[in-house]
């Protein structure tokens, strides 16, 4: 019994001085309650809009002011026509365009009703019912202070339109959020094997006497996995066009392109996670846990990112699925070009080149 008592004081020494385990064991537990917490909600917090006003009275300032200072709104713009309300959602400042219609003061005292519209960009289909149901809960609130000492109630009508996905089809917002988690973590994973791989089957040897530079090695790892990558997402188009009918209102070009793009990103970052990995275990566990997590709850593909706290959204930006998806979201389903996409484009292209360059540097301390 001394000598198992003995045994058990030992585990507990190794465990102890062992940091990683101890992360493993306390840190990843409160990590996670920390992330599913916060990131994982369906209510909406100062989410963008902008307001058309064509009657520009009292009555619509003071509506316009009663949503923005509510914690659900932020007026993000003022725009003055009709045609700006399509550049606004292409270009994805806003969730929603409020619109006013010429003479509401006067039709809303002497009709005693008046409308206002709510266009939504549903291509997130959850969040634009969410906005709009919010919307028409506080003009209805305002409505009913109004009618508290009239007789004749006053009634304001709230249209709903939603744009991009008139019928709130759940599979276009799916498929981008699917297509990307797929995309990054299978291309992840394949390459974060790969030098592990040579280290455990003893082959890194040949590697390290080759003529063979440590960003040819890099490289060369990148490229065939890119091949297999590339038919894996012609066969999810494919499937997402023929088996859910999603559109492609955009140029296939330009969406296989990016895709191209964000399959080398996820190939780039794989290859860092073999080149700081020592075993196969290691990386498959760090690709797998430390990438799916992220992915499906930073990168705005089911949860909304404006609802979630300011460490998080910022957290986001690192998180390359987060503008894959807009990327996909704008070709798909806006049929937006590079005009209205360079910015996620070069942000995805610069995370790319950072991964390889980080790669390069790592293997090549490994190598001395």
């Amino acid at each position: 019994m001394k000598r198992f008592i003995g045994f058990v004081k030992k585990e507990f020494y190794h465990i102890f001085r062992d940091r990683r385990s101890l992360f493993i064991l306390f840190g990843m537990p409160i990590a996670q309650i920390m992330l599913f917490g916060f990131a994982i909600t369906n209510e909406i917090n100062n989410v963008d809009i902008a307001v058309l006003d064509h009657s520009k009275d009292a009555t619509t300032q003071e509506i316009i002011n009663k949503i923005s200072a509510s914690k659900y709104f932020s007026l993000k713009e003022i725009i003055e026509r009709e045609v700006d309300i399509e550049s606004v959602f292409k270009k994805g400042k806003v969730k929603a365009v409020l619109v006013f219609e010429k003479d509401f003061s006067k039709k809303f005292i002497k009709e005693n009703h008046a409308t206002v519209q709510i266009i939504t960009d549903a291509t997130d289909p959850n969040t634009a019912n969410t906005i709009s149901n919010f919307t028409s809960s506080i003009l209805k609130k305002y409505q009913q202070e109004l009618n508290k000492d009239v007789q004749i109630a006053y009634q304001i009508v709230p249209q709903t339109r939603m744009n991009y996905n008139p019928e709130l089809k759940s599979v276009f917002m799916f498929v981008p959020g699917v297509m990307t988690i797929i995309l990054m973590l299978v291309s992840a994973m394949m390459t974060s094997i790969s030098i592990t791989r040579e280290k455990e089957l003893g082959t890194m040897e040949i590697l390290l006497v080759s003529p063979l530079k440590p960003f040819q090695v890099i490289v060369g790892k990148v490229i065939p996995y890119i091949f297999l990558s590339v038919i894996n997402a012609i066969v999810i188009v494919l499937l997402s066009i023929f088996i859910f009918k999603m559109p492609i209102q955009g140029s296939l070009f330009l969406l296989g392109a990016e895709s191209v793009l964000f399959i080398v990103n996820a190939l780039s970052l794989g290859i860092l996670i073999s080149t700081i990995s020592k075993t196969q275990q290691t990386a498959m566990m760090v690709s797998l846990m430390g990438l799916m997590l992220p992915v499906i709850l930073l990168s705005g593909f089911i949860f909304p990112i404006t609802s979630m706290p300011l460490p998080l959204q910022l957290i986001s930006n690192i998180i390359p699925a987060k503008w894959f998806i807009i990327i996909l979201k704008g070709i798909m389903l806006k049929g937006v070009g590079l005009a209205y996409l360079w910015k996620e484009t070069l942000i995805l292209l610069a995370m790319t080149l950072f991964f390889i360059g980080v790669s390069i540097k790592k293997y090549k301390i490994r190598l001395e």
